[in-house]
């Protein structure tokens, strides 16, 4: 052969690509990882830890409960201790003004005077006790009402319209945001 056609030859080969054989491989399997089931002591391990933390968690919860209701029952017992503070504050200027009444008397002071100051210490009581919502119960005349009245007596009624009535008041009975605080002892006619 010429080296001419030994060239071509070269030339037409290179020219050529080489067509490789794709060899068929076998196509690779996702192997499946073992998935070890825990062996009895791991799982009792993990049991025991969890307790263990469930346990903690009741503690701090039983104490934060025991915390609440200690401060609750404290609030309570102040409130009862305190509770009347307001009230009796109130009181005591109507007490300042019964002391003077008392010095005024003893110094044998006007008698109109006297009575004068002794109705105005009544009405400054009276207001202080509606501003906190105690009312007098009115019982004289009304129908007899065992919620609200106590019969001290009967006494025989003086006309047929006024039996089972109050005719006497013996004591002011006095409501507290419409309960009672104190009964009404009264007279009943039979």
């Amino acid at each position: 052969m010429s080296k001419k056609k030994q060239e071509e030859n070269n030339n037409s080969q290179a020219q050529e690509p080489e067509v490789e054989t794709e060899q068929q491989q076998p196509e690779e399997q996702p192997q499946e990882e073992e998935v070890t089931e825990p062996t009895p002591e791991e799982m009792m391990a993990q049991l025991q830890a969890q307790v263990e933390e469930e346990k903690k968690k009741y503690l701090f919860l039983m104490a934060d409960f025991d915390n609440y209701r200690k401060r609750t029952l404290q609030e309570k017992q102040d409130l009862i201790k305190n509770g009347g503070e307001k009230v009796l504050e109130g009181i005591l200027p109507v007490v300042d003004d019964i002391e003077r009444a008392i010095d005024a008397i003893a110094q044998g002071g006007d008698l109109d005077s006297l009575k004068e100051g002794v109705d105005l210490i009544h009405n400054k009581l009276m207001a202080y006790l509606k501003s906190n919502h105690v009312e007098p119960i009115e019982s004289t005349g009304a129908l007899f009402d065992t919620d609200v009245h106590e019969a001290v007596t009967t006494f025989p009624a003086p006309s047929e319209d006024q039996k089972g009535k109050v005719i006497d008041t013996v004591q002011k009975g006095y409501m507290l945001n419409d309960k009672v605080l104190r009964h009404a002892k009264v007279v009943v006619g039979q």
